[in-house]
């Protein structure tokens, strides 16, 4: 039910982005404005597509990791991987002492899969491989392509308010020109909606990627104790929001830079009491029981 419900909404939710640029692109009457912002956010965006998994696994210092040093991650992902019938991804570990992991990589064939020093610290082996069967389905589940269009459609907002302050678009037919006014919350209010639409949409994929996952491990009860562990973690030793880890923090499982308070409404990721709530009403109603095994 959740995983149909959360489909569906982001569907919703990248329809409407899209009706956004419709409709300001209507209200200005500026096609050549319009294309321009379609092609240089699209440009942008495909750059970002390609390297995502450069730009994470380099803003995370992570390193490629061989089975000969560990070889209980790489059985743990490679019988995970061969459950869904998907090739095994490249595999990193980043020295970062904040527990967290993250997946990135455009389709399977390219996937690579990271955690940190701190996460492999806190967690045995159920609540591990709960967190791998989660970053496995970002991958399965084509998050990274559909945050990258996301992130195109609103960024074309963005753009589109921007140049909507410098070209000469008119308000439909009216030849005394935009109002100054109008043209002012535009520029505020298209970009800050189309942001918290792209942000609705992230955490909609991770409520998805907890509920793949847990299905893919069938141990939801793993999962949610690593994430309370790994919450506790980025609370207490949150990174810093500078340069390519600012841009790659919505790939982590929570969010690293998280400071609370205002800040948290817009986060890329949902509360994480809702994310635990959910993973155990799919336990009680009966998702499997779980793998006993320690690293």
């Amino acid at each position: 039910m959740h995983s149909h419900h959360n489909g569906l909404k982001t569907a919703a939710l990248l329809g409407l982005l899209t009706a956004m640029i419709l409709g300001v692109g209507y209200w200005f009457g500026g096609s050549g404005g319009l294309m321009i912002a379609v092609g240089v956010s699209l440009a942008m965006n495909a750059g970002t597509y390609f390297w995502s998994d450069k730009i994470a696994l380099r803003s995370m210092r992570a390193q490629p990791v061989s089975e000969a040093q560990f070889p209980a991650l790489h059985q743990m992902v490679r019988e995970l991987a061969a459950d869904a019938g998907q090739p095994m991804p490249r595999l990193y570990v980043s020295p970062t002492m904040q527990p967290n992991a993250f997946a990135t990589g455009r389709n399977p064939a390219n996937a690579a899969v990271c955690v940190t020093q701190g996460i492999v610290q806190i967690l045995d082996y159920r609540e591990l491989r709960g967190v791998i069967g989660h970053e496995l389905s970002h991958v399965y589940n084509r998050d990274i392509l559909i945050s990258s269009v996301a992130a195109s459609l609103a960024g074309i907002v963005t753009m589109l308010a921007h140049l909507a302050w410098f070209l000469p678009f008119g308000g439909g037919d009216d030849d005394e020109g935009a109002n100054p006014a109008a043209l002012l919350a535009m520029l505020i209010l298209g970009p800050l909606a189309a942001s918290i639409i792209q942000l609705a949409i992230s955490r909609n994929r991770e409520y998805q990627a907890d509920a793949s996952g847990a299905a893919l491990t069938r141990d939801p009860l793993a999962l949610a104790s690593a994430l309370r562990k790994i919450h506790m973690g980025t609370q207490r030793m949150p990174l810093p929001a500078e340069g390519q880890l600012a841009s790659s923090a919505h790939l982590m499982i929570d969010n690293p830079l998280r400071k609370g308070g205002f800040a948290a409404l817009f986060s890329t990721h949902p509360p994480m009491e809702q994310r635990v709530a959910r993973l155990e009403q799919l336990a009680y109603a009966g998702a499997g029981g779980p793998v006993q095994r320690r690293l």
